[in-house]
């Protein structure tokens, strides 16, 4: 049964406007939208909030994994939540690649939303994440050495699976989420992989909790630094491109750049244009290797130094 909104608890009337200055700068003229929500804290959280913030310019999609025999209940609860809302809600089942589960099923989630979106009409598509994990994304990264476009976590504005991505809660504390979902009088689902010390993500997450000098909210800042660095690096990188790579028959030509960071990004955009995968820490070893006028081959692409310049061709097929 829908009750109006003035027989519902009501969030905290602050978290509710920083949601909706939040929306109003990633989600211009207020078109609708859609959120995404599982049915966990967080994301219960972006939709108690969005309901005061902008009643009536978003719907609501869940997905039901498969992957476990609770997740159709944590759908019900996200269905009958907006149910007694008025709020449009999707319910949708996927069926997960095998391989790696988490990743695959993040993969046939946003897959499904995005078709969703789509189909409604929806200008984008937003997500509950927030500082933490922000917070958590950023030292996971720099533990493995990441380089600035792996520091800059999780973007304000994204695309994932052809779909416009808004994040508009990477200013919220997860404690904060928690708060607003309780005041509503709402048990959320809680995932028990949450919890699983088998994952990087949850060690990291339980021991960024017991750090109370490290501030998230201060970390996820400095991840919005890098995200604006790594935009800038990408604008030189353009600039840089025409300049000094040609296209050369079999492959490419690199005259390489005076700066060491953009060599190591003009090889990797060589690499991925001939088909190539690989990770940044490879890409700059094998930078390491041509600036030492060693050849090495990576992704499938066999790279030479031939005068001052360095040479890309496709690696030949092996025989048997």
């Amino acid at each position: 049964m829908t009750r109006s909104r003035d027989a519902l608890p009501a969030p905290d009337a602050i978290a509710v406007e920083r949601l909706r200055a939040a929306l109003a700068r990633l989600n211009p003229g207020g078109a609708r939208i859609g959120l995404a929500v599982s049915g966990g804290p967080d994301s219960m959280a972006l939709l108690l909030l969005a309901h005061e913030a902008v009643p009536g310019r978003f719907e609501v999609a869940t997905v039901d994994h498969g992957l476990r025999p609770e997740a159709a209940q944590e759908c019900a609860l996200v269905d009958a939540v907006c149910k007694e809302r008025g709020i449009a809600c999707a319910v949708m089942r996927v069926t997960v690649a095998s391989g790696n589960v988490q990743r695959e099923a993040r993969a046939a989630r946003y897959t499904a939303m995005a078709g969703w979106a789509q189909e409604r009409g929806l200008a984008a598509l937003a997500t509950a994440h927030h500082a933490d994990d922000q917070a958590e994304t950023l030292l996971l990264r720099l533990n493995r050495g990441s380089g600035v476009a792996g520091l800059a976590g999780v973007r304000e504005i994204g695309e994932v699976a052809g779909a416009r991505v808004i994040r508009p809660l990477l200013g919220f504390r997860r404690a904060e989420l928690a708060e607003v979902v309780a005041a509503g009088g709402i048990v959320p689902a809680y995932d028990p992989s949450n919890l699983d010390r088998h994952y990087d993500r949850v060690r990291m997450r339980q021991n960024l909790a017991q750090c109370d000098w490290l501030d998230p909210i201060a970390l996820a800042h400095s991840a919005g630094l890098l995200a604006d660095a790594e935009q800038a690096l990408a604008a030189f990188e353009e600039v840089l491109w025409p300049v000094h790579v040609q296209r050369d028959v079999g492959g490419y030509r690199l005259a390489p750049p005076a700066v060491p960071l953009m060599r190591v990004r003009l090889v990797r955009r060589i690499i991925t244009a001939m088909g190539g995968n690989s990770r940044g820490g490879d890409v700059a070893r094998l930078v390491k290797r041509l600036e030492g006028g060693e050849g090495g081959n990576l992704g499938g692409v066999l790279a030479s130094v031939v005068g001052g310049e360095w040479l890309f061709r496709a690696e030949p097929a092996r025989r048997n």
